[in-house]
């Protein structure tokens, strides 16, 4: 198709918007170019009350808008008029026929079902806002698009308005192509979003079709690597979190910046909000999580886990960051602080370091709220609910002679959660609601074992202290001890008190060497993989 070939006059349009910005104006732009106007209830009123020539839909169709506006545009007259090939005497001779215009172009954004069900509305509710006219109608101006111009997004008045004024009053077949496309888009999340709003009401999260759909939010730089593409999508989950943080300052978050700060807050929302908490994230496993008397004390404590880790990473805060805690972060290389909110003086400390992103959330993630977990494999997606399970100690059984002191409870509660967001194989040492040591994505829990002890006497040698900070800690294991041996690691650097989900054919060897060494062992029942 050659580009003069290409270029389409638009003689006629239809408008019908519920989101009318900048409405007006284009509408003004439309008839300078002597373009008739059609429209539909609220929008052809809000022409009519800009002195706009205007005529209403139902006299067009000469058939009356009915059943509370859910029928006015389905009607042939408008299909007609969207799907005719214009180069077709078949299509032109039943265009005669029964008195149907062309229509070259069509501007329709959706009744706002995204903001409605955001507002918890009634179930009837939420289903009278359930567009149908609208995607009819701009599905079939994209099926044509060979002819028809289609707008769904007000942001592209301005790029059809520069068309026009390019061409006299036409529009070349590459913008129509790409509006089209985009217009797929818009109905297939459209779609989607009503699809996923009725799985919630059905309580049925994995039906036989599930659809996933977002609005670009920002294009990034490059992905994991710097020769992959990346985006950011926004969803219509509403959620306080990494993608609907406000960022205070510091420069665009990469695609790894938005992985690792979201795992930091997904776990520090988790924990008890009353206690001040911090997490420490680094490539998306925690490399330290505390409670402190104060943000800066935990902090601290967290920092003290893994300082040499910490360079570089993720620090999430369930609280209103201070300027104490501010200025201790910025005495080291961090990449993101996140956090529900933070003081003007906090904000004014961390403007000194031009490059940190602070984001606020504005609150905290609602720890019960479910969600679905997507990831691709070649030639499908697995899809699974998030983990929200927080094991209660009525539910675990002590299996050892010896029971878990009061301490070791708090301590073994409070790591067994941590070991909820780390990488399998997962080995968590803490003491006194403080990690000491963790060992994460290791290909045997032996490995991991040794790892973590090896972070807690490394970080007890930067502290100036004697001993290992494994010495009286406890251990959380995310899935059970194939062998003994894992405990037996973890036993020899000093660990008093296990906690893990049980269920190995070796459950007796391994609670037997529990047994012998004097440590107390709790079995919950819940494994927390994460792969």
């Amino acid at each position: 198709m050659s580009s003069a070939m290409s270029l389409v006059s638009i003689k006629t349009a239809l408008l019908s918007v519920s989101d009318k910005t900048g409405l007006i104006e284009f509408a003004q732009t439309l008839v300078s170019y002597g373009v008739k106007l059609l429209s539909t209830g609220g929008t052809a009123l809000a022409l009519k009350n800009a002195n706009l020539p205007v005529q209403d839909i139902s006299d067009y169709i000469q058939f009356p808008e009915m059943m509370d506006g859910r029928v006015k545009t389905l009607h042939p007259k408008v299909h007609g008029g969207l799907l005719a090939l214009r180069d077709n005497p078949e299509h032109i001779a039943a265009q005669k026929q029964h008195g149907i215009d062309d229509i070259d172009l069509v501007v329709v954004n959706l009744y706002p079902f995204e903001e409605i069900i955001a507002k918890n509305p009634s179930y009837q509710e939420a289903i009278e806002n359930i567009d149908i006219g609208g995607p009819a109608m701009l599905r079939s101006a994209a099926k044509n698009h060979a002819s028809v111009t289609v707008i769904t997004d007000v942001a592209d008045y301005a790029i059809v308005t520069a068309e026009l004024a390019q061409h006299q009053g036409k529009t070349s077949y590459a913008l129509r192509q790409k509006l089209a496309a985009k217009t797929y888009a818009r109905t297939s999340l459209y779609d989607g979003i009503i699809s996923r709003w009725f799985a919630e009401q059905l309580d049925a999260p994995l039906s036989d079709y599930i659809s996933f759909s977002g609005v670009k939010q920002q294009d990034m730089r490059y992905g994991e690597n710097p020769h992959q593409q990346a985006c950011l999508y926004k969803t219509n989950e509403q959620r306080f979190g990494v993608v609907n943080a406000k960022q205070i300052q510091g420069k665009e978050l990469s695609y790894n910046n938005i992985n690792d700060t979201d795992a930091a807050f997904e776990l520090v929302a988790e924990l008890d909000a009353v206690r001040p908490a911090c997490v420490i994230v680094k490539h998306a496993n925690p490399c330290g999580v505390a409670y402190g008397e104060t943000l800066k004390d935990a902090y601290l404590l967290a920092l003290r886990c893994d300082p040499v880790s910490a360079f570089g990473g993720i620090i999430a805060f369930n609280q209103l960051l201070d300027a104490d805690t501010a200025l201790e972060i910025t005495k080291i290389f961090t990449e993101v602080i996140i956090a529900p909110d933070a003081t003007p003086e906090a904000q004014a400390i961390i403007a000194q370091k031009a490059n940190l992103r602070l984001l606020l959330t504005g609150g905290l993630p609602d720890k019960s709220q479910t969600s679905l977990l997507v990831k691709s494999v070649a030639g499908g997606l697995l899809v699974q609910t998030k983990d929200i399970k927080i094991v209660s100690p009525a539910e675990m059984q002590v299996v050892t002679k010896r029971h878990p002191s009061p301490q070791e409870w708090q301590d073994m509660l409070f790591a067994f959660q941590v070991a909820k967001h780390v990488k399998s194989n997962a080995i968590i040492y803490a003491k006194q609601q403080s990690t000491v040591g963790i060992g994460a994505g290791q290909m045997s829990r032996l490995d991991s074992s040794k790892v973590a002890a090896s972070k807690a006497l490394e970080a007890a040698e930067k502290s100036g202290l004697a001993e290992s900070l494994a010495v009286g800690a406890v251990v959380a294991s995310d899935a059970f001890f194939p062998f003994a041996d894992g405990l037996i690691a973890a036993a020899s650097a000093g660990i008093t008190a296990i906690i893990q989900p049980g269920g190995s054919v070796r459950d007796s060897e391994v609670i037997a060497a529990a047994d012998e060494r004097d440590l107390a062992m709790v079995f919950t029942g819940t494994r927390h993989f994460k792969h």
